[in-house]
């Protein structure tokens, strides 16, 4: 009879912890999809800055020959 409570008590601690794990395990997945999101949002952001930075170099490579002098 003790042995049917003690087999009880330690299958309900597996239980409660298998419970805890996988509600851990969820927890950490979305927070993995959030920084995948974010992570996603950042690269995009990145290559806007690289293409804005692109676009004005290149536009800032007038022949010296082409600029209007300081004085006009």
């Amino acid at each position: 009879m003790g042995d049917d409570k003690s087999l009880a008590a330690r299958l309900a601690e597996i239980e409660a912890k298998l419970t805890f794990s996988e509600d851990m395990l969820e927890a950490l997945n979305r927070t993995i999809y959030r920084q995948q999101q974010q992570i996603d949002h950042l690269q995009q952001a990145l290559r806007a800055l690289r293409e804005v930075l692109d676009n004005a170099t290149s536009a800032e490579t007038i022949p010296p020959h082409d600029e209007v002098p300081p004085h006009y």
